[in-house]
């Protein structure tokens, strides 16, 4: 799976014994089994949804209490073990042609761990959505399934919209702009225009993200018969809708009351990354691949810089 923070898509740099098809003989213990499912989550990726929530209903309530606390632990790692969890199961097989998988940007999942990981990514979200519900509101009832329907429609079988083009980026791009929206709908204190600004920005980042993190899986994906926006649109064009989304994207937070704008040269970076593969084939899509792992790097950079900027807005 790729999708738009660690393409998402990003995960655990380490894979263990038993992560292979064929490995882990005998019982697994309790420890091992937390290790394989924290690895299906995608810690690298965690903090590309619980930042997007806690940061929205910090800007929007100025303080910390306990909905604070639950939603972001919530949206750090339950939301991810359920994205990724999901994904790893139904993927496994075109995961096994992949040779991206079973390291840092992708977990191979022990089949036999298959019902463990669907139990647990299930079951594991349960209390935090309860709470949640519990504090809410109906409209807030309605942007949290809206999200965790994107979460299970993106790789759950009939539904599985990361193999219908362009609608594969939107989904993944929701599964990162959604905790945002949820954030500023929980906390009830309306949204202003400048944050449906941010909002579409960061849906554009999101949409150009997944899709040019699908590029490098080009050759992949038409292999095992899975389509894609790349697979379809073919990787050079790719490219250059993220590119474009990427900019009109940084061009949006130009409408956002100041400091806002200032958020439109962190695009910068994702453009100059997605620049080196303008000329870029279907045959030499895998070469994309040198320029998703920078994407990962600059996401904390740019993540930093954000948050820079978020306590500015707070403290002036």
């Amino acid at each position: 799976m790729t999708t738009a923070a660690g393409t998402g898509e990003g995960t655990g740099a380490e894979m263990g014994a038993g992560t292979g098809p064929g490995a882990g003989a005998g019982r697994r213990s309790a420890g091992a089994v937390i290790r394989e499912l924290t690895l299906s989550s995608r810690p690298l990726s965690w903090v590309n949804t619980a930042y997007p929530f806690g940061a929205a209903y910090l800007m929007s309530t100025r303080e910390v209490d306990l909905t604070f606390v639950v939603g972001v632990l919530f949206f750090l790692v339950p939301y991810n073990l359920l994205m990724y969890g999901i994904n790893d199961v139904f993927d496994y097989e075109s995961d096994l042609k992949n040779p991206r998988k079973g390291g840092v940007e992708g977990a191979l999942l022990d089949r036999r761990l298959h019902r463990t990981t669907l139990l647990a990514s299930t079951l594991l979200p349960v209390p935090f959505v309860a709470y949640l519900v519990a504090v809410g509101d109906p409209l807030s009832w309605l942007v949290l399934a809206f999200s965790l329907f994107a979460v299970v429609a993106y790789s759950a079988p009939r539904l599985r919209f990361k193999e219908r083009p362009v609608l594969d980026s939107m989904t993944s791009s929701t599964h990162f702009v959604s905790p945002a929206l949820y954030g500023l709908v929980l906390a009830g204190n309306g949204i202003g225009a400048g944050a449906w600004w941010v909002l579409a920005g960061f849906f554009l980042w999101g949409m150009a993200s997944q899709a040019f993190g699908a590029v490098q899986d080009v050759v992949a994906d038409r292999a095992a018969g899975i389509g894609s926006v790349a697979t379809v649109l073919g990787a050079r064009p790719t490219v250059w809708f993220a590119f474009a989304a990427y900019a009109v994207g940084g061009l949006l937070m130009l409408a956002v009351p100041w400091p806002g704008p200032l958020a439109a040269l962190l695009v910068l970076p994702y453009l100059a990354i997605v620049w080196q593969f303008r000329g870029i084939t279907d045959e030499t899509a895998e070469t994309a691949n040198r320029g998703w792992r920078q994407f990962l790097g600059a996401n904390y950079v740019v993540g930093f810089l954000v948050t820079m900027l978020l306590i500015w807005a707070v403290l002036r």
